[in-house]
């Protein structure tokens, strides 16, 4: 997993790391990283020109240090101070914005670059706000950003993360501690465990979805499941879906209210339609399993109601249906926006999009970009929150088992033709995870 870090904690951890290391070896090892993508960028550094815009503080001297790496292997090179720069730069190759990074604070306007010109932001963007991602004055649209020991909030959150292009990341060895981050496909790893004690209860769960009017959504949601390694399904429906869709083998119908006590995860909402609240709550009520409630079920009444203090609700909005628990619209910060929606219900809410944010009640936060247009169908969602139910049944704790699973959905929606269905997604996952 990557780190993500705030200003105040990124400067913590690098006054960390002067202290242990020195200034000037921070500096040249960050330099470094940045030439050595500025040449894979180029493609060959000799009689290539190149741009390097600094400023005055430590983002300013890694693009010194990477100016000089460039032109001692042919590159032809102009170092050019803020203070004193053009309105637009011509005839280059690739510029490397080196200007601000961290904690920019003032407005500031980048010069134009011709449309051919490569752009590599060293950290972020000169001219965002590293928390909000707000945009301060005109920054330069990179196409790759090359982030410096941790990650920051303007990389995935905000209007400043539509203009950091490609992300790519030198850790440098600067951060050892952190509470956020970005899901990396090595975390997969920890979805595939198997002990010999295991029996078909070891990792069932309770569905409760789909209705005479959208049998589908629960067969979507019990195919995600049992392709994320649920050993077992118990499926109430609102009607009866059996007889409108194919169910696999593996699933056992229940007309009962009570759940299955032990069922390690209940996935409940989608296709019971909206006026499904009352028959839910008379399911889930006292409930000490964990719970994914997700399309139909994701209902502020419902929500509230919840008897149980622990944080074992995991909510899976979409933007509207994110308004519709807040009653607002949701905010460029969206990061801040899912944390505090987090906090305020005491559970885990995972905020779908083409960036998947995951927060926690203690604001812990997973970043997931795995995510591709295929994935932007009717159902996608449905198998998600199947996947995410599966993956706690097999012991994960909610927070880290709605990141695995968006990540693990993401990819797999990745090996899918453009213009695939959700109900492809279910197979690519177990293609996935026979890989891992």
């Amino acid at each position: 997993m990557i780190p993500i870090l705030a200003t105040a904690q990124m400067r913590e951890a690098d006054a960390l790391a002067v202290k242990d290391r020195g200034s000037d070896a921070l500096v040249a090892a960050a330099g470094t990283a940045v030439a050595l993508e500025a040449q894979a960028m180029l493609g060959s550094c000799y009689g290539s020109r190149v741009a390097v815009l600094v400023g005055p503080g430590l983002n300013g001297a890694d693009g010194r240090v990477a100016a000089a790496w460039l032109q001692s292997r042919g590159a032809r090179v102009d170092v050019i101070e803020v203070a004193s720069q053009p309105k637009e730069l011509r005839g280059f190759a690739l510029v490397i914005d080196a200007a601000f990074g961290l904690g920019c604070s003032r407005p500031y306007r980048a010069p134009r670059v011709a449309n051919e010109t490569l752009v590599l932001a060293v950290d972020l963007p000169s001219g965002v706000d590293t928390d909000s991602g707000a945009l301060l004055g005109s920054p330069m649209p990179a196409d790759v950003t090359m982030a410096l020991g941790a990650l920051k909030p303007a990389h995935v959150s905000g209007p400043a993360s539509a203009l950091c292009g490609q992300l790519r990341f030198a850790g440098l060895s600067i951060v050892q501690h952190f509470d956020d981050g970005l899901v990396e496909d090595g975390d997969l790893a920890t979805l595939i465990s198997r002990e010999p004690s295991d029996h078909k209860w070891t990792h069932a769960i309770q569905v409760l979805a789909g209705s005479t009017l959208m049998p589908g959504a629960a067969d979507l949601v019990v195919r995600g499941a049992l392709a994320a390694g649920a050993s077992m399904i118990r499926l109430s429906s609102r009607g009866d879906v059996a007889q409108l869709v194919d169910l696999p083998a593996e699933v056992v119908r229940s007309d009962e209210a009570t759940i299955e006590k032990r069922s390690r995860c209940v996935v409940a909402g989608p296709g019971l339609g909206i006026d499904s609240v009352d028959w839910l709550r008379e399911r889930l009520v006292d409930l000490s399993m964990p719970v994914v409630l997700d399309a139909d079920g994701l209902h502020r009444t419902l929500i509230d109601s919840k008897t149980s203090d622990e944080q074992r609700w995991v909510l899976t909005p979409h933007e509207g249906e994110f308004a519709r628990l807040t009653g607002e619209a949701i905010p460029d910060n969206r990061l801040e926006a899912v944390r505090s929606l987090a906090r305020d219900l005491n559970c885990v809410v995972l905020l779908k999009g083409a960036t998947t944010l995951i927060a926690d009640r203690d604001g812990r936060v997973r970043v997931v970009r795995s995510g591709t247009p295929t994935l932007a169908t009717a159902g996608s969602g449905d198998v998600l929150s199947g996947v995410i139910g599966a993956t706690i049944a097999r012991g994960h704790d909610p927070l880290e088992a709605a990141a695995l699973a968006a990540h693990l959905h993401g990819r797999a929606g990745a090996r899918l033709p453009i213009y695939a269905s959700a109900s492809d997604i279910p197979a690519a996952v177990e293609e996935l995870i026979a890989t891992l």
